[in-house]
């Protein structure tokens, strides 16, 4: 980046926000004076004692009656529950069928509550996708005995044990049947049902107070005649035209009447943690970023607290855990704000007093007294930094933490505060709102939302999984590792060829990791605390584009664009609906693209696209698939090109572009091919056209979950393609995906949608006020497309152009004599996996498995994964118990 631009950047600080400004060129994984750097916008940097778990995810916690142990559910890392010794402050077991466990059990799946300890502390039950594995717990705090105990699935929903309770005497737990919204009563001796209970909407935690039962439901009340609805999880849960639900309820079940109904009391949206004490029921809301406080004697909510400690924001901060102290301080966990907000409580009618902040571990969860310490369940610990002997990161590298502390006084607290605000860049004036828009010269990046920009026309173009080193390593200008390239220059020239044109971005970083995460950052600047804590199971759903309960409050980046006043086109992205007519083959097609280009003439195999989500529908253009590998992405380019030809553009055009995801009929190599000529031929028909003038293109990944990286695995390829944009630099700024959003946000006068984008520095240093109109000219695929089909095209297979020889050579799609039976093996594997076939799915592959088998395809099948002494077959490979995100059980 040159002098100037980073002034421009220090100029504007005061005036938007000094977070990503903050950074300056640090790296994810880099210790600095604020913290720790991670993928989020966000230094991490705990009170208290830290112990870091190397075995994936933590999803829920429950400390054992005695305050000895600590129980966690855990995913990402092939285990499904830690057994946590808080007095020693070490991980004393892990349980799963990862062959590191110290106890097996046949599946890895956890719900998003529990696990839960029976009062006298000899079990502990763990809630899996159609029952409860139970275990007993041993003398030194250990489990052992792994027993299941079903809940049958109705039809095709399947129970999606949530919370467990027991009763006093431990004969019954109840329990949250998140599936089939329902609590059911347990006998424990025998695993029979002995009673059941309608409730709200996707039931998910639970608590005891005398003989009731209080009970979270986080998709709202059942719909009436007349609602709004939005599908989830075959269930009609009341929404608005942009799939947001619009109720939250508690159903209270009163155990001493169990024939009469459950009460429902109204609270925010998205009610997940319920906690109990002295006669009072706390609720997290974390959609509307509050806690309701239910007086249990008077049987209604007598006030609700605001967890939105930045006035900038109302939205994002997701709290997800409580606990009230014995000396009467409320803390509540703000997940995505890595906080514990400190409030004092005196009782259910008098108003909290709001004390401060303590800043926690990546994305705090639960909260418990023990003893004189407050111990807290970070799901995403120190970010992927697991310790690894592998030869790169991957975002798969997970980590979890529990963090240790000792309330401080209020003076400390607020002195907390600060740094808390400091790890998020929370500064005053981050959204201004331009009062004087008319009276002001355009400039690229604008200061303040809505004044002119000399961009009109904004293009979103998401592509799937790749990392930073995957495709740019070999770019001995960035700070790259060409040992971990796999689709270098000749499988990527137009990529290439757009970073030697437009710039390199070499500390990017995707926050996701993987698809389902992926897409909510992009379209809501956020993953939203659902998608979150579904991530030990993804039954319900994997993708929330068709689901109300994975959407935030305040919408999407479209809507927000609409909100301004600004025309939205889609072109695939978020969407969930898809239809093609007979004969409508990657192969067919692929030859229907070159007669389409040739001729002029329309398809012959018209697509029929729709979302679930009616605000995206509205916009949604028809022909153009959503993911589908089975589709080239050369074809998808072609449909694009007609309507802008016909239409023009909108102020917003978003695109998902999915073939670089791999594991399509062609080859890995070809499919990322097929990607890169589609990415080329698209801004050749932009930069040539006459709307180049006042156009900006940003082109990213969903996640970069699908290989390694050797500074970050989040660290992911971006480009920023306008006449604006810096030509020729090597950028090396701190950015992410969320401060990407920003900048589109502020182009175009949207209105942030969450306290994480509002927060984020738009990449003013990316952009100049100078233009350079030269156009970009796409570059031949030098790889075949057709590469690995097993049957030709009709029109004959795709011959490419001449490879550069001065870069990694075309990988070939012939295997060589001593390697085909084992790729025959992989063969096998690939064609059982959902990714390729009708109803195509992102990441139903273990994605330990899928990153080998691109690897190997990569590089002839004569090169083992690095950090590996030999080439595996599926069964094989290292690590490969770690399960896909859509099977993960």
């Amino acid at each position: 980046m040159t002098a100037g631009a980073t002034a421009v950047a220090v100029t504007l600080a005061g005036t938007a926000v000094a977070s990503t400004t903050g950074f300056g060129h640090d790296q994810v994984g880099q210790v600095t004076d604020k913290g720790q750097v991670i993928s989020s916008d966000q230094y991490i940097k705990p009170i208290g004692d830290r112990l870091v778990l190397q075995k994936g995810k933590i999803m829920s916690s429950s400390v054992s009656p005695d305050g000895t142990h600590l129980a966690a559910s855990v995913t990402d890392g092939g285990m499904a529950l830690a057994i946590v010794d808080l007095k020693n402050w070490k991980v004393q077991q892990y349980v799963g069928n990862n062959a590191a466990a110290d106890l097996k059990i046949p599946g890895n799946d956890v719900g998003q509550e529990g696990p839960t300890y029976s009062p006298d502390g000899k079990q502990v039950w763990l809630g899996q996708t159609d029952g409860y594995r139970k275990f007993d717990v041993n003398a030194d705090g250990s489990l052992a005995n792994p027993a299941f105990v079903a809940i049958p699935a109705d039809g095709a929903k399947h129970s999606l044990a949530a919370e467990a309770v027991f009763s006093a005497d431990s004969s019954t737990v109840y329990s949250a049947v998140n599936g089939q919204n329902r609590v059911i009563a347990i006998d424990t001796a025998t695993g029979a049902i002995k009673q059941s209970w309608a409730t709200g909407n996707a039931p998910r935690d639970l608590v005891m107070v005398g003989n009731k039962l209080y009970v979270s439901n986080e998709g709202g009340r059942p719909a009436k005649a007349g609602d709004t609805t939005i599908n989830s999880y075959g269930t009609d849960v009341v929404a608005n035209q942009n799939a947001v639900t619009t109720t939250g309820t508690v159903s209270v079940i009163d155990l001493s009447n169990p024939s009469a109904a459950p009460a429902s009391i109204d609270v925010g949206l998205h009610p997940t943690a319920v906690y109990a004490k002295n006669g009072v029921v706390f609720v997290t809301n974390t959609a509307t970023n509050s806690v309701s406080v239910i007086d249990t004697r008077r049987g209604k909510v007598t006030q609700t607290i605001a967890t939105q400690p930045w006035p900038e924001a109302s939205v994002g901060y997701e709290p997800d855990g409580v606990t009230l102290t014995d000396d009467g301080h409320l803390l509540v966990s703000l997940g995505r704000a890595n906080a514990v907000a400190v409030y004092k409580f005196r009782n259910p009618l008098e108003p909290v007093s709001y004390v401060g902040l303590l800043p926690t571990d990546y994305f705090p969860a639960e909260l418990a007294q023990v003893g004189k310490d407050i111990v807290v369940s970070n799901t995403r610990g120190v970010d992927a930094r697991r310790d690894t002997t592998a030869a790169g990161h991957s975002t798969h590298d997970t980590t979890s933490s529990l963090t240790k502390f000792q309330l401080p006084d209020d003076q400390a607290i607020r002195k907390y505060t600060k740094t808390v605000f400091d790890q998020n860049g929370w500064t005053k004036g981050s959204a201004q709102v331009a009062t004087d828009k008319g009276h002001r010269n355009p400039v690229p990046v604008p200061a303040k939302l809505g004044a002119p920009s000399t961009i009109k026309h904004v293009f979103l173009i998401v592509k799937e999984n790749r990392t930073y080193d995957q495709v740019y390593g070999d770019i001995p200008a960035g700070n790259g590792n060409p040992a971990l390239t796999q689709y270098g220059e000749n499988v990527t020239p137009n990529q290439h060829a757009l970073a030697k044109q437009f710039g390199l971005y070499d500390n990017t970083y995707d926050i996701g990791t993987n698809s389902a995460e992926g897409h909510n950052w992009l379209m809501q600047a956020d993953n939203p605390e659902y998608t979150e804590s579904s991530a030990g199971e993804y039954l319900r759903s994997y993708d929330t584009e068709n689901d109300a309960l994975g959407h935030q409050k305040s919408g999407f980046i479209w809507t927000g664009a609409q909100a301004a006043g600004k025309s939205v086109k889609d072109f695939g992205e978020f969407q969930s609906i898809e239809q093609k007519p007979a004969g409508a083959t990657w192969q067919n097609l692929y030859c229907d693209t070159k007669t389409m280009q040739s001729t002029g003439a329309a398809t012959q195999y018209p697509i029929t696209v729709g979302s679930a989500i009616p605000s995206l529908n509205a916009v949604s253009v028809q022909g153009f698939p959503q993911f589908d590998l089975n589709v080239p992405d050369i074809y998808k380019a072609e449909i694009w090109k007609k309507d802008f030809q016909k239409n023009g553009p909108a102020n917003f055009n978003m695109f998902w572009l999915s073939n670089d995801h791999t594991g399509g009929p062609n080859s890995g190599p070809a499919g990322v091919a097929d990607n890169d000529l589609a990415v080329g031929r698209i801004v050749d028909q932009i930069t040539h056209s006459k709307y180049w003038k006042d156009s900006a293109i940003f082109i990213a990944e969903d996640d970069s979950q699908a290989g390694l990286d050797h500074i970050d695995g989040h660290r992911a390829p971006i480009q920023i393609i306008s006449p604006y944009a810096q030509h020729g630099a090597v950028d090396s700024h701190y950015y992410t995906q969320i401060t990407m959003i920003r900048t589109i946000e502020q182009i175009l006068g949207i209105k942030p949608m969450n306290q994480k984008d509002t927060a984020a520095t738009p990449m003013f240093g990316a952009f100049t006020s100078k233009p350079d109109f030269t156009p970009f000219s796409a570059v031949p695929n030098r790889t075949s497309l057709t590469a690995g089909l097993k049957t030709p095209p009709p029109c004959g297979n795709d011959v490419p152009a001449t490879q550069n020889p001065a870069a990694a050579p075309v990988p070939s799609a012939t295997v060589p004599a001593d390697q085909q039976a084992v790729a025959s093996t992989w063969d096998t594997w690939k064609s059982r996996q959902l990714f390729n076939a009708p109803t195509a799915k992102p990441d139903t592959a273990s994605p330990v498995l899928m990153n080998h088998f691109d690897w190997y395809q990569a590089h002839n099948w004569s090169l083992p994964y690095p950090g590996e002494a030999k080439i595996f077959a599926p069964n094989d490979v290292p690590g490969a118990v770690i399960p896909g995100s859509e099977n993960d059980g």
